[in-house]
C-alpha cells in the first residue's frame, strides 16, 4: 500500500496517509490509456473544413443556354462542378463525424491506470485542505512556492566587473500542475486563473488527457473520498 505525506498550506509535514490499492495502484494497461486518449480526442474534435456542394452554391437557377442547336455542351446550371466557381463533388462537409465510444468501465480504469502511474512515481501532491480567505493570486502562488510546485526566487548575486560573461542559460519551464477540487470554490478559481502552467478540475470530473498532461496532482484530502466514490464500482 502506497503511503503519501499530508502537507499544510505553509509546506509542512503533517501526517502520512494510505492511498486506496482499489485506485492509486491498479495494474497499468497502456493499449487501454492510449484508446482512452485517442477515443477522449476523438470526441473533443470540431469540424472546421466545409464546402459547399452544387446545392449549397448561390445563384446558378438559370439554364446557363439552350440544350440544342448551339453547337455547344449541354449544361443545367452554371453552379454544376464543372464549372468555375461552381460546387465541389467529394469536399470536406460539415455532417461528418469523429466521435469514438468506449465502455464507461474501460474509461474509468484508464483513469484509474493514470493516478496509479502518478502515484508511482510520487507526482501527487497531498494537503489538509486548499482555501483562501481572499482572492489573491500572490497567496496561491506562495502556497505552490512552499509545496516546491514553484521555483523560489533566488536572490542574485553582483557580479564581478573582471569576471567574464557567460551565456544566459534558458529558463526551464514551469511544472504543469494540476489542482483537483472536491467541489466548486470560486475564489481559488479566480486566484488562479492568471497562473501560467497550472489548471483546475473538479474530483468528479477528471479525464485522462488531464491528469497525462500535468507533471503534478495537487489534492486536498478531501478529493480522495469523491475520486472513490465516483470511479470505484
Amino acid at each position: 500500500m502506497i503511503k503519501t505525506t499530508v502537507y499544510n498550506l505553509t509546506g509542512e509535514k503533517i501526517k502520512e496517509v494510505e492511498l486506496n490499492p482499489a485506485v492509486f495502484e491498479v495494474k497499468i494497461k497502456p493499449e487501454l490509456i492510449t484508446q482512452a486518449v485517442v477515443t477522449l480526442q476523438a470526441n473533443q474534435r470540431q469540424v472546421l473544413a466545409d464546402t459547399k456542394d452544387k446545392s449549397e452554391v448561390a445563384g446558378g437557377g438559370r439554364k446557363p443556354w439552350r440544350q440544342k442547336g448551339t453547337g455547344r455542351a449541354r449544361h443545367g446550371s452554371i453552379r454544376s462542378p464543372l464549372w468555375r466557381g461552381g460546387g465541389i463533388t467529394f469536399g470536406p462537409t460539415s455532417d461528418r463525424n469523429f466521435s469514438l465510444k468506449i465502455n464507461k468501465k474501460a474509461k474509468r480504469k484508464a483513469i484509474l491506470m493514470t493516478l496509479s502511474d502518478k502515484a508511482l512515481n510520487e507526482k501527487i501532491v497531498l494537503v489538509d485542505k486548499l482555501e483562501l480567505e481572499q482572492v489573491k493570486t500572490k497567496k496561491f502562488f506562495e502556497i505552490l512556492k512552499n509545496l516546491n510546485l514553484r521555483d523560489k526566487k533566488k536572490i542574485a548575486k553582483k557580479k564581478d566587473e573582471s569576471s567574464d560573461k557567460k551565456p544566459k542559460e534558458k529558463k526551464k519551464p514551469a511544472k504543469k500542475v494540476l489542482v483537483v477540487l472536491p467541489k466548486q470554490d470560486l475564489k481559488l478559481w479566480r486566484a488562479a486563473r492568471n497562473i501560467d502552467r497550472l489548471d483546475m478540475i473538479l474530483a468528479d470530473s477528471l479525464n485522462v488527457l488531464d491528469v497525462l498532461h500535468a507533471n503534478y496532482l495537487l489534492l486536498p484530502v478531501e478529493s480522495l473520498a469523491v475520486i472513490e466514490k465516483t470511479f470505484v464500482k
